[in-house]
C-alpha cells in the first residue's frame, strides 16, 4: 500500500516539478501551438423580450447545459467557487505548482489523498476532453495531458472566459451540467442570487455530483454542502453565524423541471431558425406566465376535450406579448400539442365591428344613425338574430352592442362582402375560404376562417387608430418600423369603434367600461370567442374543441368574455384610456346628424334596386388629373332629395340638389367618395388625384 501511496505522490510531485521547473522554451512552445478557443454544445434558449429564460431545450443526447456568464451568476457563489477549489486561480498560468506540491506532502503525511492539485483550468481542460480511467502510468499521462491543456487555454482565454467554461461544464448529477441548469433544476430559480446554502451546495456538487444528488443521496448533499460553509467560514469569507444559519437552511430534496413558458411560441421560433442557439421573443414573460396560470384555473371547468387559448399584443407595434394555446402542451386530451392560436376557425360576430367600420368610414353610417333591426331576406339568405328576436329601430351603435344580425347584414351588403374580405387581406389579415369559394352576406356572420392571432392583430389595429400592424414575433429579427403597416379604416370610423364597443355591456359580476370589446360565437356552438383592448393592449380569447366538434350552449359571452376579463384583471392594474376623438369626427346626436345619416334606409327589400342615386362620372377606381384650381365634377344620377358628398367618410359640405357636384380636393392621393341621398342610400367610388389642388379644399357647390 505504501508502494501504491509512494507512486501516487510521485506523480503528483512529478507534475508539479514539470510545472515548476519546465523550461520556458517547453512553455512557450505550449502557448504557439495552442488550439483555438473551445465552443462546447450548449442547449437551445428561447429568452423573453427582457432577456427571460421562457424554454430551454436539452441536447441531443438529453443533458441540460446552458451558456452562463460570470456576470449572471451570483457574486458570492464564484468567491466561494474559487476559494474553495482554487484559491490562486486569478494569478495562475493553469497549473498550480504550489497546490500540486501541497497535495503531495498531505498524501505523504496521511497516506490518503487529502485535497488534489488540479486548478479550475485543468478541470476545464479534463470537462472538454475527458479520459477513460486506467493504471498508474495511464493516469500520469492524462494529468500531464491536462496541464498542458490547461496552459494552453490560458493562453487562449482571459480567466473569465474560462471561469464561463466552468459554469457550463461541471457536472451537477444526471444530465444537468454548468450551474445554470444547476440551479434551474435543484432551486428552480436563474443563479444570480442564491443563498449561502444554495451557493454552498453547488460548490460542492462537482465533485461527486452522482453520489451527492439531492433527489436520490439527500444526506451526502446536505454533508457535501455543510464541509463547505465550514472550511471557506473558517478562511474568513463569512462569520460563524452565517454559516451556521445556512447549515440549518432546509436541503431542496427534488428536482425542478425547467422551464417551459410559451411553448408553443418557443417551439416555432426553434423551428423557424434551427442554427440559432439564443431566440429573442416579445414574449413577456410574466405576462406570459399569468395567463398560463388563468388558462389552467379555467381549462378545468370547461369540461371534458374543451380548450382555449390567448392571444396579447401591443396596439401600436403589433408585437405579440403573450400566446397561449391550451393548460398543458402535454394534455392530449385537449390537443395540447397544437397551437390553438393558429388555428383557422370559424369568428362568429366578431368581423361585425370591421362591417361598421367601412359602413363608418363610407359615411353610410354614424353611431347614431338609426337602422332597422326587422326580418329581412337577401335573396335565398334570411340571417335572424341569436335570441330569435328583433329590436325594431335601434341606433346603430346598439345594433353593435348587441350584436343583431340583421342590421349587420344589412349594412355589409351595403359596403359589400367582396370589398370587407379585401380590406382585411389588404391589412395582413386575411380570411380563410373554401377553394374557389368568394365572399358572400355569410361572411359577416362567422361564414370564413381566421386564427385567434389575426383576430388580435385586427382589433389591435382597431385599438390603434385603424392602423394595423404585423404582429412581430421575435426581436432579434430587424425592426420593420412603419414597413407593413395598413390602414385598416379611417382614423374617424376607428375611433367610432372605438367608443361603441367601449359601452358593450359587460358580462355578468364584470365592471363595465374597462375595456372596449366584442364577442362571438360560431354556429353550431364551436367556437366561443371574446376579444377586447384598452389604450394600449388587445387580448383575444378563444374556447371550443380543438377536433371541432360542438359543445351545447357555449357561446362567446358566457365561455370567453369572463376569461377576457379576468385576464385584463390580472394583467393591468388600471386600463389606459382611449385616445381623444379625431378632430373630423361628429360627436352628435341623432336629431344633430346631418339629414342623411340620420337613419339608414336602405333595409333588404330596397338594396339593389336602383332607386338609390349613383355616381356616373368619375368611374371607381380612376386616376385623374387637373390643372391647379380646378374643382372635380361629379355626375351623379338618380337618389331622394338633396345630396350629401363624404369624403373618406367625413362630410364635405352642406347637402345639395344638383346633379353634378363639384369637389375641390385637398391634395393628392387616394380618396373615397361617397354620395348619399335623404333616404340613407348611397354609392362610392374610390379615385387617385393627381397634381396638388391650389384652392381651399373641402367645399362643396350644386349646379
Amino acid at each position: 500500500m505504501r508502494a501504491g501511496l509512494r507512486r501516487g505522490a510521485g506523480f503528483v510531485v512529478l507534475g508539479a516539478m514539470l510545472a515548476a521547473g519546465g523550461t520556458t522554451a517547453w512553455l512557450a512552445g505550449v502557448r504557439a501551438a495552442a488550439p483555438p478557443a473551445p465552443s462546447p454544445a450548449l442547449s437551445v434558449e428561447v429568452l423573453d423580450r427582457d432577456g427571460r429564460l421562457l424554454r430551454p431545450f436539452a441536447l441531443k443526447d438529453g443533458r441540460w447545459r446552458l451558456k452562463a456568464e460570470t456576470g449572471e451568476v451570483d457574486r458570492r457563489y464564484l468567491d466561494m467557487l474559487v476559494a474553495y477549489e482554487d484559491r490562486r486561480f486569478w494569478q495562475h498560468g493553469g497549473v498550480d505548482p504550489l497546490a500540486l506540491l501541497r497535495a503531495a506532502g498531505q498524501m505523504l503525511a496521511h497516506g490518503r489523498i487529502v485535497s488534489g492539485g488540479s486548478t479550475l483550468t485543468m478541470q476545464v481542460a479534463r470537462l472538454l476532453e475527458p479520459r477513460e480511467g486506467g493504471g498508474t502510468l495511464a493516469k500520469i499521462g492524462a494529468k500531464l495531458s491536462e496541464m498542458r491543456r490547461a496552459i494552453e487555454l490560458e493562453a487562449r482565454l482571459s480567466k473569465r472566459e474560462i471561469l464561463g467554461l466552468y459554469l457550463a461544464l461541471a457536472p451537477y448529477g444526471g444530465n444537468i451540467e454548468g450551474v445554470r441548469a444547476a440551479s434551474l433544476a435543484w432551486f428552480g430559480k436563474e443563479p444570480r442570487r442564491l443563498t449561502l446554502a444554495e451557493a454552498a451546495l453547488l460548490v460542492a456538487l462537482p465533485q461527486a455530483p452522482e453520489a451527492r444528488r439531492p433527489d436520490r443521496h439527500p444526506e451526502r448533499a446536505d454533508r457535501a454542502r455543510d464541509k463547505v460553509l465550514a472550511r471557506l467560514a473558517e478562511a474568513g469569507l463569512f462569520g460563524a453565524p452565517e454559516a451556521e444559519f445556512a447549515r440549518r437552511a432546509p436541503l431542496q430534496a427534488r428536482r425542478v423541471d425547467m422551464p417551459m413558458l410559451a411553448a408553443h411560441a418557443a417551439e416555432a421560433a426553434r423551428r423557424e431558425r434551427p442554427a440559432l442557439r439564443v431566440h429573442r421573443l416579445a414574449i413577456d414573460a410574466v405576462a406570459q406566465a399569468r395567463l398560463e396560470e388563468l388558462a389552467g384555473e379555467r381549462v378545468r371547468e370547461l369540461g371534458p376535450g374543451v380548450s382555449l387559448a390567448l392571444v396579447m399584443v401591443e396596439n401600436a407595434s403589433g408585437e405579440v406579448l403573450a400566446r397561449v394555446s391550451g393548460a398543458d402542451p402535454l394534455d392530449a386530451a385537449r390537443a395540447g400539442a397544437v397551437d390553438l392560436t393558429r388555428a383557422q376557425r370559424s369568428p362568429g360576430s366578431t368581423l361585425k365591428p370591421f362591417i361598421y367600420g367601412l359602413a363608418f368610414e363610407d359615411g353610410l353610417a354614424h353611431p347614431e344613425t338609426l337602422i332597422e333591426d326587422r326580418p329581412a331576406r337577401f335573396g335565398a339568405y334570411r340571417p335572424r338574430n341569436f335570441d330569435r328576436d328583433y329590436q325594431g329601430t335601434v341606433s346603430v351603435k346598439q345594433a353593435l352592442q348587441l350584436s343583431l344580425n340583421v342590421p349587420a347584414v344589412v349594412l355589409l351588403q351595403a359596403v359589400g362582402p367582396q370589398r370587407l374580405a379585401s380590406r382585411l387581406g389588404q391589412s395582413g389579415f386575411a380570411l380563410k375560404l373554401p377553394p374557389g369559394e368568394v365572399p358572400g352576406l355569410a361572411v359577416g356572420l362567422g361564414g370564413a376562417g381566421i386564427s385567434l392571432d389575426a383576430l388580435a392583430g385586427l382589433y389591435a389595429g382597431v385599438a390603434d387608430g385603424g392602423v394595423a400592424h404585423p404582429l412581430r414575433e421575435r426581436l432579434d429579427s430587424p425592426a420593420t418600423g412603419g414597413e407593413g403597416t395598413r390602414r385598416l379604416m379611417s382614423e374617424v370610423a376607428a375611433w367610432y369603434l372605438v367608443q361603441t364597443l367601449a359601452g358593450t355591456p359587460a358580462p355578468r359580476n364584470e365592471r363595465a367600461g374597462r375595456i372596449a370589446f366584442k364577442t362571438g360565437t360560431s354556429f353550431g356552438y364551436r367556437d366561443a370567442w371574446a376579444v377586447g383592448f384598452d389604450g394600449r393592449w388587445t387580448v383575444a380569447v378563444w374556447v371550443g374543441r380543438p377536433d371541432g366538434q360542438p359543445v351545447p350552449g357555449m357561446i362567446g359571452r358566457e365561455a370567453a368574455a369572463p376569461i377576457l376579463f379576468d385576464a385584463f384583471a390580472r394583467l393591468v392594474t388600471k386600463p389606459v384610456p382611449f385616445g381623444p376623438a379625431p378632430r373630423e369626427a361628429i360627436l352628435a346626436r341623432n336629431a344633430e346628424l346631418p339629414p342623411p345619416l340620420r337613419r339608414f334606409g336602405r333595409m333588404a327589400g330596397q338594396i339593389g334596386t336602383g332607386e338609390g342615386p349613383r355616381i356616373a362620372f368619375p368611374p371607381d377606381g380612376a386616376s385623374l388629373e387637373r390643372e391647379a384650381g380646378e374643382p372635380l365634377a361629379l355626375k351623379v344620377s338618380g337618389g331622394v332629395g338633396r345630396l350629401t358628398v363624404f369624403v373618406d367618410g367625413v362630410p364635405a359640405g352642406e347637402p345639395a340638389s344638383a346633379a353634378t357636384l363639384f369637389w375641390r380636393p385637398a391634395g393628392t392621393g387616394f380618396v373615397r367618395l361617397t354620395v348619399m341621398d335623404a333616404a340613407g342610400s348611397s354609392d362610392s367610388v374610390t379615385l387617385r388625384i393627381r397634381e396638388p389642388a391650389g384652392v381651399p379644399a373641402g367645399t362643396i357647390s350644386g349646379r
